[in-house]
């Protein structure tokens, strides 16, 4: 019965988790960060513009997740 329940609430929480597609990132050289939301803290030092890109591109190019997000 504790099996099912833990189960229960896994399939819950994981159903009304949304997946975050897209992220923000400063667009210069020496950007090393994707953001999850553009009012993030770790975007406030760009000069550069900030730009809307896939997950999936960011983690490409080698950006790893702000640490003011996680």
């Amino acid at each position: 019965m504790k099996k099912l329940i833990i189960l229960f609430s896994f399939l819950v929480f994981t159903s009304f988790t949304k997946t975050i597609e897209e992220v923000y990132v400063c667009q210069s050289k020496g950007a090393t960060k994707y953001h999850y939301k553009e009012t993030c803290r770790g975007l406030n030092a760009c000069k550069h513009t900030v730009v809307k890109k896939s997950i999936k591109d960011a983690k490409a190019i080698g950006l790893t997740l702000c640490g003011w997000e996680d």
